[in-house]
């Protein structure tokens, strides 16, 4: 994960730097999907050359490849889509906690020493290092009852780095359910590896696909200064 600074503008002085944490694990050809879902794939249908002044490419690919928002019609039938969804959750005064595990349910126990005066977004980092090569079948994933807890603390987004909030061969998907009957909104396959715990400001806005189930967001982390 990289890690950049960049300048605040400060009206009142001299110009600040924020540092900006980028929590989007790269997507390329190589970027680990659920089997059957879509591959990130790319062709050209223009080569810039000497007919030709630009390149312009072709992409397809699952909307759950790399960082990503879920909507509620991934769990729905009669949920909304990713373009119809309020922006304002994705952004934000955040907290990452940390509950690093080799695999299984996030408890309410394993977050429960960060939860104090909670913002409205929390992400949680499950991998000492988030796997990139393959997917990961045993991933860690939420309980059920900490995404009510989290809910009855005020939080309104949930988001982890692991690839889903349930577990990968789960067929009622409890916490998915979980979300939409306390209509929260998540963010899964996160690269938290290099973000200490503690509070930040949440960038990760979904692209306004109207009949999409979710879609890739450019997640980033900025210095919290509230």
């Amino acid at each position: 994960m990289s890690r950049t600074v960049v300048p605040n503008a400060d009206f009142n002085g001299p110009a600040r730097t924020r540092r900006l944490w980028d929590i989007s694990p790269p997507v390329d050809e190589h970027a680990p999907v659920f089997p059957g879902d879509a591959a990130y794939a790319q062709r050209w249908n223009f080569q810039w050359g000497d007919r030709c002044p630009v390149n312009v490419a072709t992409v397809t690919l699952s909307p759950h490849v790399g960082a990503h928002a879920d909507a509620p019609l991934h769990y729905d039938p009669q949920g909304e889509t990713v373009g119809m969804l309020d922006l304002n959750p994705f952004l934000g005064h955040c907290r990452v906690i940390h509950a690093i595990r080799d695999g299984g349910l996030v408890t309410w126990e394993d977050l429960v020493h960060a939860c104090g005066q909670l913002p409205p977004r929390v992400l949680v980092r499950t991998y000492q290092r988030q796997p990139q090569a393959q997917f990961d079948m045993d991933l860690p994933a939420f309980a059920a009852e900490t995404i009510e807890r989290l809910a009855d603390l005020g939080v309104q987004l949930v988001g982890i780095d692991s690839a889903s909030i349930d577990p990968a061969d789960s067929k009622q998907l409890p916490s998915h359910q979980a979300v939409r009957r306390r209509g929260l909104r998540v963010l899964e396959n996160l690269c938290l590896d290099d973000v200490p715990e503690g509070d930040y400001e949440l960038i990760a806005l979904p692209l306004r696909w109207m009949q999409a189930d979710a879609s890739p967001v450019r997640a980033v982390l900025r210095e919290w200064r509230g």
